[in-house]
């Protein structure tokens, strides 16, 4: 165990949960990570391992078949995950995020038929929001739901939809119209809809189409695709909750705790990058001695050592306040824009430690350079994050003149 990105105040089975994702990494997504990420391969034995080991329920109460742990037992698997391979702690987020907006919103009967099932991995969840032309300003959407008779007609182009092909049940954000008068604000007009579906690509279900998976820089073997409804019908039981015009609300709520995750991939990047560098320092030569110790890499493991144990302490920090029921927008905004940033300071340095050889596809740096950037603009950007904190800050700290 490193000595770095410790957590106190651990329970027995939180330790335990820990030590076995931890092993399941070093020998399962470890040495198999650069080579299925360079054919851009779906981690589908890595996938039926976590499986196996109940991670897709971790969150999932236990009369609904999960283990009922909580966001941070959570985050800290995540940070573990991600340092062996960030594409997989992809595939559990947008999962758990779904997972989450059910037992928070769903309706009894949501709760019933789908948890159990999310519980053992046999539907897997993809959430939507973005759309081709409208980043983050989530408000503007025009995909549609129209009310016909006791179903919904979707229509509309969805973007960067994480686990687009492999998931089976799709949240989708559109904006519903009947009930709310004209000059409504947009939000109070969206509704979440729970839309099931074949896994694959094209057609996979009348009505909606996933095209072939976006080719990215990074953040491969992870399917990412766009999402096209023309014409879908969805049964009036599967708005989320039961009741329209909440869906903005209920994929906000989902996003926050999302962000805690993210913070956790950032750091587990980051661990992961710091092992490299601190290595490989201590195994290359030059002028006569280890380049670590040279005080100019010194100094670079230092300052890498102190952001990797920031970036940790912010996003336990983020996960506990929400375990404790209370608000943890900032907290959640601060650790995702913290370790987001770090993260991709911290591979840089581990980067350059690696001189020529971290250019190299060989070397693992070389995947985790490519990786980073994702998590810069993942579930909020860095300035959608600090207008979150300002906001928040201001409210805290509102001037009584």
């Amino acid at each position: 165990m490193s000595r770095l990105a410790q957590t106190h105040g651990l329970t027995d089975i939180q330790q335990e949960i820990l030590s076995t994702v931890r092993d399941f990494v070093d020998k399962e997504i470890l040495p198999v990570a650069t080579e299925l990420e360079h054919r851009d391969e779906y981690p589908a034995q890595i996938v039926e391992g976590l499986k196996e080991l109940g991670l897709f329920g971790l969150m999932i109460p236990e009369e609904y078949g999960g283990l009922g742990e909580s966001l941070l037992t959570y985050a800290l698997c995540v940070e573990e995950i991600a340092r062996g391979w960030m594409s997989v702690s992809g595939i559990i987020n947008t999962h758990f995020i779904v997972a989450y907006m059910l037992k928070q919103h769903g309706t009894q009967e949501q709760k019933d038929y789908f948890l159990p099932k999310m519980a053992l991995g046999e539907v897997r969840g993809a959430f939507s929001m973005s759309e081709p032309a409208l980043g983050s300003d989530v408000s503007a959407i025009t995909s549609k739901g129209v009310k016909d008779g006791d179903e919904y007609v979707l229509n509309g182009q969805k973007m960067w939809l994480t686990n687009g092909g492999s998931s089976t049940l799709v949240a989708v954000l559109c904006r519903t119209d009947e009930g709310h008068p004209e000059g409504t604000a947009p939000h109070k007009s969206m509704t979440t809809f729970l839309v099931e579906k074949e896994p694959g690509f094209g057609e996979v279900r009348p009505g909606l189409t996933i095209p072939g998976k976006i080719d990215k820089m990074g953040y491969k073997g992870v399917d990412t695709t766009e999402l096209i409804m023309d014409g879908l019908r969805i049964p009036a039981d599967r708005v989320l909750g039961g009741q329209t015009g909440r869906g903005f609300y209920q994929m906000m709520d989902g996003v926050e705790v999302g962000r805690v995750n993210v913070a956790a991939r950032g750091c587990g990047v980051a661990q992961r990058a710091f092992e490299l560098g601190v290595s490989y320092a201590q195994q290359r030569h030059t002028f006569g001695k280890q380049i670590a110790q040279h005080q100019a890499i010194q100094f670079k493991l230092a300052e890498m050592g102190t952001k990797v144990e920031a970036a940790h302490a912010m996003m336990v920090n983020a996960a506990r306040k929400k375990d404790s029921g209370e608000r943890n927008d900032l907290e959640a905004g601060m650790a995702k824009y913290l370790a987001s940033e770090y993260c991709k300071e911290v591979v840089e340095d581990a980067f350059r430690i690696h001189g020529g050889y971290g250019f190299s596809k060989e070397y693992e740096i070389e995947r985790l350079y490519r990786e980073a950037p994702m998590l810069l603009i993942g579930e909020g950007t860095a300035e959608i994050q600090k207008m979150i904190i300002g906001r928040r800050l201001l409210e805290e700290y509102r001037f009584q003149g």
